[in-house]
Order: C-alpha cells, then structure tokens, then sequence
C-alpha cells in the first residue's frame, strides 16, 4: 500500500486576519487591565483578601496547618500555593505570606510565623527555606464552613484541583487588616481598624439598615494601625472621609518628655507612623541634625529593643518641646499622610469606590448568604441522618425478623426493603450495623438523636423563613469573634490615638541659628565650603589638583546665599548648611539642581529690600527686587530668560554698559524696568557681525553716580575716573561710543 504524499504547506495568507491596530491593541489591553483588577490588585469586599492572599491560606488549609499543629517550611507551602493554585513566582508568593505573617504590618496577623520575617526597620524576610508557618486563629475564622457548601468553587488554573471564589470570613477583614494595591488605572489603599469598633459598626447597620455613614463613622471612630502612633483629624474629616471612601489621615508619632532630673529633659519616642521603616526615620533625624535644618536638635538615639524607643535630645533645656516636635512633624516622617482609598470590588466583580456603610454592608450580605448557605447545607445532612435513624429503629423494633432475614436470605437486602419498606440508603446501613450496636442503651441513643435533629432542623427552617431571625443569627456570630478577638484580649485593644491638632504657633528656625561670620569659597569647579571667621578674600586656600579659586564673600551663618547661575535661575542654599572648611568641601552641585553645562555667575548673600540688574549676553537685562529671587527647592527659581552673563546689585543713579565692541554707554537708571521674570529690555545695541565675524555683545555694567564719575581700575592697580561722560551719555539701547582712554582691554570695570 502506497503512502499518501504529504500534504502542501498552508499559505500564511489564508491564516491571517486583518482588523485596525486601534481595535486590536485596545482589546488586548482590555483583557490586561480587568486581568490585573479582577484578579490581582484590588481586594474583595467580602473576605478583604486578593488572590494570592485566598490562595495562600487555602493551601495551608489543606495541608492541616492548624494554629495549634506543627509548623511547615515556608519553602513547602510556597511550592504547594505555586504548583496547585498560584502559577506565578515563588518569590511573589512568600512575600505575601511574609507580610501576613508581620505584626508591624498586619493588624491582625493571618499566618503564624516562626523565624526571621522581617521587621520594622526595613530588613527582609529570610529565604523561605529557613522559615516555618501555619495559620492563625483569625484565619481560621476566616475560613470556617468551607467544607459546608459555604462559598462558591471554582477550577484551578489547569483543571485538576479546585479553590474558593471567596472564603466565607467570620469577621470584615478588609476593614480591619486594611489593603493596598495598583491596578491599571485604579488603585485601592485600605488602612486596618480596630475588630471589636468594626463589628460594633456591622451590628449596629443590621438594628438600623438606614443608619447614616456619620453615625458608623462615629462608632469606628478611625483607622487603628499595627504600629500605633496618633491620628490628628476633627470628627468632621474623619466622618467626611468615610462618607465618601476617599481622603487622607494625617499619623503622628507618640512620644513623652523624660524627665532626666536637674532641669534635663529628653523626648522619647514610643510609637512610629504605620509603614515608617525605622531605620530610615531615624537617619532623616540624623540627617537633619547635620544639615543643621533643625538646630535645636542636639542627637537622635535608637534603644529600641523589643518595643521602639528613639531618643531625641534638644540642644537646649529652655527649648519648648512642643515646638520642638512640631518642627520634626514638618520635616520629617513622624508625621505622614495615609491616604485612603476604598476601591474593592463588590461581590468580586465590580470595582467601586465605596463609603463605609456601603463596604460594611457588602460583608453583612455575605455573611448572610454564607450562613443560608451553611444552613441548607446541614440540612440535607439532617435529612440524609435522620433517614438513617428511621431505619436503625425499625431495625431495633423487628430485630429478631431482622437477624433471621439477614441469616437465612440469599438476598436480604432485596427481602428488607420489601418487608419493611425500607429505602436502599436504610438497608445499607442496616447491613453495615456492627453487633456491638444491637444493644438496648443504642437504641434509646438513637431516639435522643433523632429528636435532637428533627428540633435542630425545625429551628433551621424557621430562621430559613424568617429574615430577622437570620440577621439576629449573624448578629449572634459576629458577637462570638468578637469575644475572640475583641478588646477583652490584650491584642484587641485600640492603639492608635484618636485626636485632635493642637494649634503650635510655628518655630523660626533662624532665630534659632547662632550669627556667626563666615567666609564662603566657591572653587572653579564648583566645590563649595565655609570657613569660619571673615578671612581675607585674596587668601591662599588648599584646593584639589586641578582645581582653583571662584568667588569668594564674607557671609553669616544666619544668611540666605543666593547662587545666579548662566542658565537664569536663582538658588538658594543656608549659609549654616555649607560643609565646614577644614576640608576641601563638597560639589556644589549636590546641593542644587545645577545643570552640568550651566555656570556660577554670582554668589552673594541675600538682603530684604535689595534689587539687583540681571543680563543677558545679548544685552537684554532688568531689575529685580530680592523678594523675587528667593527659590524654595533644590530646582531653582527661573527668572531671567536667555544666556545670563551678569547679576549686579542696584545703586547710584545710571548704569554703564560695555559690549565687546568697546563701545560704551551710560543712561538713566530710570529707564530700566523691574521686573519678576522675563527677557528684559535692550540695554545696549549692536552690530550682527555676519559671516565670518562674530556678533557683539554684552560684556560688563556697572552702577554709578553721574556725579562722582566712573571709575574703573587699570592693570597696574592704579584707578582712574572719567569725571565727565557727557560723550557717553544716550537713551536706554543706543550703540554707545568708544570707551575713554585707558579703559581695560577684556571691557570690564572691575
């Protein structure tokens, strides 16, 4: 038999399809971003959990990791929460456990750790091989009546196995071990409260359904971090905030002054902001101290040990506390804003920004469902038990009949049924009955049991009927976690401080600055450093190979340097912040957002009142007042547009200018604007060169009084005036005439 011939290739032009690229992209990421919201980023407003955390808890579940068995490597369950419900890494999976496992990070821990998993300060979990867990108590309640039909099942990701849609979550864990997540165009960030206040809320919402968010506001009174701390806000924003699930809360540390006897006193900090790594709050103290941002902070000392314990010394025993710690809230993380964000989604498919009444009542819906659910569920238990029973006692009833049946029959089972009219179900069990059962005590058991269950199902069917008896039945269950977990047991009290702002009239920092007299060096590579006293300008001063001298001013240390730099922008930087002398300093450029390619035109000192002429080369320029100048970041304050060359203080009553073309003018003073940004005016004019030649500009100004004359400095050192500049004299923008007799050749006047 001959093989047939192989079949041609398909043409690709046959298994193409064509569509828009817009239509194509735009389903693609679609699918994308209801992936990463449905199935990723955003909690569940049922049980509070996504689905790595679900699946996670579920997988220890079924490795019978019970709060009071053994624990398991963390390296196990995460293989297993990979393997059969979560095909992503490892690595994102032990993260999730590690955080429900850290007490500084949950409020409520749902895995019971043991090993490193990390701390407050920062540091990582160790590898999963070297820690054990198993689940927590809260877990449990989480996930009490799986096994009786209380939640949906759905497929794993491959088919084989299957995992709960939602767990059936005795208590609103979303409000209170808080969530955070960012999906695609949306994003979620939930703070924990306090169990016992949530609860009291949800009981509260079943007795009055149209309670008001103002009224549960007031009943959860406020967010209840793991880490403690004070929230300072009004009931008015608090409430405001849980009405419409958006807002921010402003955390504070919690600290105490420690009296160290003699008129001695140091702050203690006891408790941190939520989410505040440690360690790196106390190296923006440390920071601060040696910037000197904060001068009446003498030291910061970490003795924490178990519990936080930050030590705050004040340079001084009469610095007042309160403004003290005022200063650091505004300058660094103890104090923060936790913005809240309650974007879940609603029966697990909706994302909605929702109100806390309305979070609360998609639990309340849940737990309701679950609990009808759990009541069918039984049920049927109870009616396939209570056939059973039926059968034992006409068994107990006919025993003698029954035992000959059984010995003598060919088919008892068949014989049974017809005889007694017992169902097949009966019969079984008659037959599986062991002889120890047959006597007597056995039968009066079962009767007990089966009046037992026919009460019990009677009981079930009435609360089936009745709405009220269901809501008081959920009502009854939340009371019972509540005892578990509520504020009888130590872990259950509030900790974090509900208050208000007090009203702290604020510190001047520079008052508090001694005034002492620097010399400030700006190298020609922008090195930068203060030497104390007023040395001489021309000094010889050390710098590094290649390197050479700037500028250099006399400052104090309470003054404001104002940095002009080529590109037009002003900068700012405290003369108390400027790195010490005995070095060689610091870039400058580490202290200021200077671009590589912008030079330092001017560095002075800044003077309330002052006015100064800024220009450009092109020999555009203005007046500017000081209070124009002054820039509040590290980016500068731009105010002259162009290539700058020039920054003068004002004076006198005209201004000389000079190009390159040594042509020189003197106009009034009058006829240069002031001005807060901008291009300027023209304060010169010249003649474009044009091909080879290169264009005039700008080269110096200078202030004077018409008067005095001008003077300038010659080569040799000797200064000479010009006392009458009538042949100088013209309007703002005119070319000017040659420069007087002796001027200097580079065209400044020195």
């Amino acid at each position: 038999m001959s093989s047939l011939p192989p079949e041609p290739p398909a043409d690709p032009e046959d298994n193409t399809q064509t569509e828009p690229l817009s239509r194509a992209i735009g389903e693609r990421y679609l699918t994308y971003a209801l992936s990463t919201i449905m199935h990723r980023a955003l909690p569940d407003a049922r049980d509070g959990l996504k689905p790595v955390h679900r699946r996670i808890l579920y997988a220890m579940r079924e490795l019978r990791l019970s709060p009071n068995g053994a624990f398991r490597k963390s390296a196990k369950i995460t293989g297993d929460v990979m393997g059969n419900y979560h095909p992503h890494g490892d690595a994102a999976i032990y993260d999730a456990m590690a955080r429900l496992a850290q007490d500084f990070a949950m409020r409520y821990p749902l895995v019971d750790g043991q090993g490193n998993f990390g701390n407050i300060d920062g540091d990582n979990p160790a590898a999963a091989r070297y820690t054990e867990a198993r689940l927590a108590a809260t877990s449990e309640s989480l996930m009490d009546g799986l096994a009786e039909d209380a939640v949906d099942f759905r497929p794993n990701y491959d088919g084989t196995l299957q995992e709960p849609v939602v767990l059936p979550a005795a208590f609103p864990n979303l409000l209170a071990n808080g969530a955070s997540g960012i999906a695609v165009g949306m994003a979620t960030n939930i703070p924990p409260h306090n169990l016992h206040e949530v609860i009291d809320a949800c009981l509260h919402l079943i007795k009055t359904p149209d309670a008001r968010d103002d009224t549960l506001a007031g009943i959860l009174q406020g967010p209840d971090f793991p880490t403690g701390g004070v929230i300072v806000e009004n009931r008015e924003t608090i409430a405001e905030i849980y009405r419409t699930g958006r807002g921010a809360f402003r955390v504070r540390a919690r600290w105490a002054v420690e009296d160290l006897g003699r008129g001695l006193w140091q702050i203690v900090v006891t408790e941190i902001p939520y989410q505040v790594q440690k360690s790196r709050l106390i190296e923006r103290l440390a920071e601060l101290i040696q910037t000197r941002k904060i001068p009446i902070l003498a030291d910061v000392r970490d003795e924490s040990a178990e519990d936080i314990r930050i030590v705050l010394e004040p340079r001084a025993r009469t610095v007042d506390p309160e403004q003290l710690m005022a200063a650091l809230f505004r300058v660094s993380d103890l104090e923060l804003r936790f913005s809240m964000n309650m974007n879940v989604l609603i029966d697990g498919r909706v994302p909605k920004v929702c109100s806390l009444k309305e979070v609360l009542r998609a639990f309340l819906d849940h737990r309701r469902d679950v609990l009808v659910r759990r009541a069918t569920f039984r049920l049927d238990k109870i009616a396939a038990r209570l056939e059973v029973l039926e059968g034992y006692l006409i068994a107990y009833l006919n025993l003698d009949r029954v035992i000959d049946i059984i010995r003598h029959e060919d088919d008892p089972k068949a014989v049974l049924m017809a005889e007694f009219a017992l169902t097949e179900v009966q019969v079984e069990a008659i037959l599986n009955m062991r002889l120890r059962a047959l006597r007597k005590l056995e039968e009066i058991e079962l009767r007990a049991e089966r009046d037992a269950l026919q009460d019990e199902r009677q009981a079930l069917q009435a609360m089936l009927a009745d709405e009220r008896a269901q809501w008081a039945r959920v009502s009854d269950q939340l009371k019972e976690v509540r005892n578990l977990f509520g504020k009888s047991r130590p872990e259950g009290q509030r900790r974090t401080l509900i208050a208000e702002a007090q009203d702290i009239a604020p510190l001047d920092m520079d008052a508090m600055i001694e005034r002492e007299p620097l010399t400030v060096i700006l190298s020609k590579m922008g090195w930068i450093r203060a030497m104390k006293g007023h040395q001489p300008l021309d000094a010889e001063v050390k710098f590094k190979d290649g390197d050479g001298p700037g500028l250099a001013i006399h400052a104090e240390t309470t003054d404001k340097l104002m940095i002009f730099a080529s590109n037009g922008r002003f900068y700012t930087l405290p003369a108390n912040s400027l790195p010490g002398g005995r070095g060689m300093g610091e870039p400058l450029r580490l202290m200021i957002d200077l671009p590589n390619e912008a030079e330092v035109i001017a560095l002075f000192p800044w003077r309330e009142g002052e006015r100064y002429l800024v220009a450009s080369k092109a020999g555009d320029g203005f007046i500017v007042a000081a209070g124009d100048i002054l820039a509040q970041t590290k980016t500068g304050k731009q105010v002259l547009n162009g290539d700058a060359l020039l920054c003068r203080p004002v004076g006198g009553d005209h201004l000389a200018v000079v190009g390159t073309n040594r042509k020189m003018l003197v106009f009034p003073l009058s006829e240069l604007p002031e001005m807060s940004r901008g291009k300027g005016v023209r304060l010169q004019k010249y003649r474009s060169g044009g091909g080879l030649v290169a264009d005039d500009t700008l080269s110096d100004a200078a202030f004077l009084t018409l008067a005095d004359g001008l003077r300038w400095q010659e080569s040799g050192g000797r200064t000479r005036t010009e006392p009458d500049l009538t042949a100088w004299l013209g309007k703002r923008a005119s070319a000017g005439s040659m420069a007087p007799r002796g001027f200097p050749r580079d065209n400044k006047f020195n």
